[in-house]
């Protein structure tokens, strides 16, 4: 029986563990379903009240949005009544205005009739008093007109002659300032120390200690700084300054550039200084190629040799009365293409031969030949057109210009050389013209005083009221000007200005 027991009793424990945990298992499976009802029913209800709550915000949004709408249409229908009133205010001006224009036509033509008729009635009298004319004179219309033309006829023939005589007074001057030209430039070659203007350089010294530096030991600087440049230094009593005198414009270059190097640098010895002017000498070369190559540019000039380049490049360090040689000949050039275009002859040619024209200044020569004869040699030798070499050699008449742009190179350089500003003019020359302009204006009956401004080209006159009246001031002006013209020469034109006052004093007692 032991055994049966030992059989049931574990088959009874595990059904009824089975079942108990079955029982538990069932019971659990209720409780999530209870808790996944419950989350649903939450869940429904917090859909509900966020559907409601959706609802309310579109609702509340739609009436913000009517709103919004309403009051927009009521500020546009504000604003389209204001463009009616305003519509109706420019309708009502512009009939207030086409009715003062109706009114203003009906008495413009009732003034054309007044003024036809009056028109009319001064036909009759001018017809009239021309017929009183003709017996009083004893003349005809024809007649009369006749006399005024011969009149007319030689007044515009002595004109004629002033203008002749005075293009012929300029064209003498112009021949005068070429002759000038060709004297500056031998002056500039072998003058002596007179020409102080062109052939010396002062350069300003931090203070009088830096002379003595300068001089060095024995005088060992300044010898070496003369004889590495080729110039003349020469240290007086002028405080702070000393002057480099040489005829050669670019070694002039070289040795102020060089004693400027060595003053900022302070070490001045023979080695040093052998240094700093080998360097400025490079510096200056390059710069001179680099002018040379700038001008080409500019004129737009191509296919020129290497020292054709270096000549044209030398002229930027020379000056003829004040003015660069080497901007001189570019405007020679422009000048010289502009008057070629206009006659319809070779421009190119015109502007290489403009260019060139002064080449010889910039050449490294002693020669005693002039710059032209120079130029011109220079010229063959790059093998330039003869055409070229003639207007070189013809620019300064020294030989006969054999083309006519060698006759518009010679143009051009006179206006370039003439023209206000170009070139400056001496002191003396200066005053004496003005003094001559203010008593040629005194010599005349009734002139107080004469004063003559902007630099001679205008005279200011002031009567004597008394003396003079206004019919006589034209006359005045008129005989001042004609003597001007016939006693002076002078560039551009001269303004005659007169003066009269009248001035009226009563005292109240």
């Amino acid at each position: 029986m032991l055994w049966i027991l030992y059989v049931i009793l574990p088959l009874a424990g595990l059904t009824l563990g089975w079942t108990i945990r079955w029982v538990y298992a069932r019971f659990q499976l209720t409780a999530s379903e209870q808790r996944a009802e419950r989350v649903k029913q939450d869940a429904i209800k917090e859909a509900e009240a966020k559907k409601k709550e959706i609802l309310l915000e579109a609702k509340e949004q739609v009436i913000r949005e009517r709103n919004q709408q309403e009051r927009e249409t009521r500020e546009r229908r504000a604003e389209l009544q204001r463009y009616e009133r305003r519509v109706l205010q420019k309708e009502e001006t512009l009939e207030r205005k086409i009715s003062q224009i109706e009114k203003i036509e009906q008495q413009f033509a009732e003034k054309s009739k007044e003024f036809i008729e009056r028109q009319e009635e001064l036909d009759k009298e001018e017809e009239r008093y021309r017929k009183e004319l003709e017996r009083i004179s004893g003349l005809t219309v024809e007649e009369a007109k006749t006399l005024i033309i011969a009149d007319l006829e030689n007044d515009a023939k002595h004109d004629a002659q002033a203008l002749i005589n005075k293009i012929e007074q300029e064209a003498n001057l112009t021949a005068e300032k070429k002759a000038r030209d060709i004297l500056v430039t031998t002056i500039q070659r072998f003058a002596t120390e007179v020409t102080g203007e062109v052939t010396v350089t002062t350069v300003t010294l931090p203070n009088d200690e830096m002379k003595g530096r300068i001089i060095g030991r024995e005088g060992r600087n300044i010898r070496t700084l003369e004889t590495l440049t080729g110039v003349d230094i020469i240290i007086d009593d002028t405080p702070e300054a000393v002057v480099i005198s040489c005829f050669d414009p670019v070694r002039r270059e070289i040795a102020k550039l060089s004693l400027e190097r060595l003053i900022v640098d302070g070490r001045i010895h023979p080695a040093r200084i052998e240094e700093v002017v080998s360097k400025v000498s490079k510096d200056i070369s390059q710069k001179i190629f680099e002018e040379g190559e700038k001008i080409l540019f500019d004129v737009g000039i191509h296919n020129i040799s290497q020292d054709a380049i270096r000549a044209l490049g030398r002229l930027y360090f020379r000056t003829s009365y004040g003015q660069n040689v080497l901007f001189h000949s570019r405007e020679v050039a422009n000048i010289a293409g502009v008057l070629a275009a206009e006659l319809g002859v070779n421009r190119e040619l015109a502007k290489r031969s403009a260019l060139l024209h002064d080449i010889g200044k910039g050449a490294e020569s002693d020669s005693d030949l002039n710059h032209a004869e120079i130029g011109m040699d220079m010229a063959r030798k790059m093998g330039e057109d003869p055409r070229v070499i003639n207007a070189i050699g013809s620019h300064h008449n020294d030989i006969e210009p054999s083309c006519i742009e060698s006759v518009l190179v010679q143009i051009a350089d006179a206006i370039s050389a003439a023209r206000p500003g170009a070139r400056r003019e001496t002191l003396d020359n200066y005053i004496k013209r003005l003094e001559n302009l203010e008593n040629i204006a005194s010599g005349f009956n009734g002139v107080d005083k004469a004063f003559a401004i902007q630099a001679g080209r205008e005279l200011r006159i002031i009567v004597n009221n008394d003396a003079v009246n206004d019919a006589q001031s034209k006359e005045l002006a008129k005989n001042i000007a004609k003597k001007i013209e016939t006693d002076l020469r002078y560039p551009g034109r001269i303004k005659v200005t007169i003066i009269r006052e009248t001035r009226i004093v009563e005292y109240a007692r």
